[in-house]
């Protein structure tokens, strides 16, 4: 089952669900609208996009313009999660129709993990961000049966990770 928005808030208020920080007015009816954080992750712009050169750069005060055909990592401005329901991180359609695209394949996050986000991130034209913009949405859902908390390696990360080495290691092999 979803999380209604009154619900989210109930949850934050009693501890068993993380939005740090917590603003009321980004509660909608079913998910919470999240911010885009100050960091974005990116291949070297070079001929050979190599998953193991990568920039990581701030976004500047005047926003960062993101060109089509490349894929960038940014995060959650927000610690988001909980050990108690599991969460699943979207785009805002406000932002779709500017023909930003979020969470291109990994929207379902673990039970257990709280911290910022990655957030993958495409444009179909040049497009301007900025960081601290309401940029996706977070809904949050009970599991059911037995369930156990996530505890693998990507819940230290609360900048954009991108495929770890032992991620890469596997590819090549």
């Amino acid at each position: 089952m979803i999380l209604s928005g009154h619900e989210i808030s109930r949850c934050v208020k009693a501890g068993t669900i993380v939005i740090d920080p917590f603003t009321p007015d980004q509660v909608n009816p079913n998910s919470y609208n999240y911010r885009l954080g100050p960091w974005i992750r990116m291949t070297c712009q070079d001929r050979n996009q190599d998953s193991k050169r990568v920039v990581t750069i701030r976004i500047p005060e005047e926003g960062l313009v993101l060109t089509p055909k490349r894929v960038y990592l940014g995060h959650t401005a927000e610690t988001i999660g909980s050990n108690s329901y599991v969460t699943s991180l979207i785009g805002r359609s406000s932002v779709g129709r500017l023909g930003l695209y979020l969470q291109i394949s990994a929207d379902l996050g673990n039970l257990g993990a709280a911290h910022a986000w990655t957030l993958e991130i495409c444009v179909v034209q040049p497009l301007r961000i900025y960081s601290g913009m309401k940029i996706g949405q977070v809904s949050f859902w009970r599991p059911i049966g037995a369930s156990e908390c996530y505890s693998g390696v990507y819940t230290d990360y609360s900048l954009p990770a991108g495929c770890l080495d032992h991620c890469l290691g596997k590819m090549e092999a």
